[in-house]
């Protein structure tokens, strides 16, 4: 009698066990709706039509306020400034022998002698005439999410007749919690 007492105290602790073990593994509570965005569980790939419109907006507001000094980096021509706002791919690129090459050879850099030795030079002479914040007014910006943390910022344009025009400004990627220019 002893020993069917003890197994069916054992065969109760077993039980318990294995139900509570059950209920804490299902217990797992979902993500708020407005957090970050979703991954799609079966793939593991990003869908930018499930960032939620708090994220969207937020994001908006980061890139918004990250022209804005970019900007102003652009109109004091501070050359440490914009390398700091740069990815390291974006340095290696523009840093490179053969680009730099490639560029020197465009007509108009041809037609002013200009060659570029550096990454200070394509900011000089390339970089800051394109994209200078006093011949283009920059006043409403949208964003375009590529990965979760990686967007395509556009200008949005009035043109004559009154149409919107959306114009690309940057690829942009969120490196450290810091926004840079990745393209």
């Amino acid at each position: 009698m002893y020993s069917d007492f003890m197994k069916s105290k054992i065969i109760l602790l077993i039980s318990a066990f294995t139900a509570i073990l059950v209920i804490s593994c299902s217990s797992v509570e979902p993500a708020p709706e407005d957090t970050f965005v979703e991954i799609n569980q079966q793939s593991n790939t990003f869908d930018p039509a499930r960032v939620s419109q708090m994220h969207y907006a937020s994001t908006r507001e980061e890139v918004q306020q990250f022209i804005n000094n970019l900007n102003q980096i652009i109109r004091n021509r501070n050359f440490n400034a914009w390398r700091d706002v740069l990815s390291q791919e974006y340095i290696d690129t523009y840093s490179s022998a053969e680009n730099l090459h490639r560029i020197s050879e465009q007509p108009l850099m041809k037609r002013t002698n200009t060659v570029l030795r550096n990454l200070n030079d394509y900011f000089t002479h390339v970089f800051v005439p394109s994209r200078n914040p006093d011949r283009i007014q920059i006043n409403n910006i949208d964003i375009e999410f590529i990965r979760e943390n990686r967007v395509r910022a556009f200008a949005i344009r009035v043109n004559n007749a009154g149409e919107e025009h959306r114009e690309i400004l940057y690829d942009l990627e969120k490196i450290n919690n810091s926004w840079k220019i990745i393209n």
